[in-house]
């Protein structure tokens, strides 16, 4: 599988295909939002002479932005059975954890609105956690670029912060856990492969706290219940998204109830095929 790599640069796109950096002077979603996106990059590469290593190098290090424009990020919840467990034991105590059992069987997902480009941070950004939670998880998920015309066209690493002490006080509360300032994480590329990323790509969640491993673990996109396009037909039902969207798949990493994040830890994300995400912690302070 060939795989090219965009990265949102300060005034221009930085592309990485076949072990060379090439410059792309285009705004986000102009480039980005095409059915074929594949083709069309590779296309527009033709005869573009190549950045030498340190220029593109010093390139990412000093002007890389998430990868979002204008695009709006959604989320998909209760997608593996791990989540669907966590969703259900925070939830216990307040009544609502046989929402959770009923919507992992269901035809209809749980889709929720995540994150306009303004409130996600980037690779090497800090993301936040709310002053009124006291239990808060990050959430690794493969994200989905989908153009505006429903095709699935790049990914992306995603990472869906959440307060798990609001949500479970009461699941009409999720729209507060979910979102506020910097609360989520998109990057550190789109990631467009020539063909569909296949099931055994592997998410990995690693939490630090004072260089000190807090929490690890990896799972395969294999155990994902939905499918991808399945997913996608769902959010563009009765929604259009002019310059494309975001779509987060959901979670299987679930730290165990005794953990809580702090300010200060440091949250990496890496997914086979397109890199890594790595976010630190912070409270949201207005």
């Amino acid at each position: 599988m060939e795989v090219i790599h965009i990265y949102k640069l300060s005034n221009a796109l930085l592309v990485a295909y076949k072990g060379q950096h090439y410059s792309i002077d285009a705004t986000w979603s102009s480039f980005v939002n095409r059915k074929g996106l594949f083709d069309h990059v590779v296309a527009a590469l033709k005869g573009k002479p190549a950045l030498e290593p340190a220029a593109a190098e010093k390139l990412l290090l000093t002007e890389l932005q998430a990868p979002i424009d204008a695009q709006e990020v959604w989320a998909a919840g209760v997608t593996y059975y791990r989540s669907r467990t966590a969703r259900m034991e925070e939830s216990e105590q307040s009544g609502g954890a046989t929402f959770y059992d009923k919507v992992y069987v269901a035809e209809r997902p749980e889709l929720f609105f995540k994150a306009t480009a303004r409130r996600v941070s980037g690779h090497g950004q800090p993301v936040y956690i709310r002053t009124d939670s006291t239990w808060d998880v990050p959430e690794p998920e493969l994200t989905l670029f989908i153009s505006s015309e429903g095709t699935i066209e790049g990914y992306t690493i995603g990472n869906d912060m959440s307060s798990r002490s609001i949500e479970g006080e009461n699941p009409l509360y999720l729209p507060q856990a979910k979102i506020y300032e910097k609360c989520a994480g998109l990057g550190p590329c789109l990631a467009v492969p020539d063909a569909p990323i296949p099931p055994d790509t592997n998410i990995r969640l690693t939490i630090y706290r004072n260089e000190q491993v807090q929490y690890t673990d990896n799972v395969p996109i294999s155990q994902m219940k939905r499918g991808h396009q399945e997913l996608v037909g769902f959010l563009y039902r009765s929604c259009s998204f002019p310059e494309g969207a975001y779509l987060m798949t959901g979670t299987c990493l679930v730290p165990g109830n005794d953990f809580t994040l702090h300010e200060n830890d440091r949250v990496e994300i890496s997914i086979d095929h397109i890199g890594v995400l790595v976010n630190d912690i912070q409270k949201l302070r207005l």
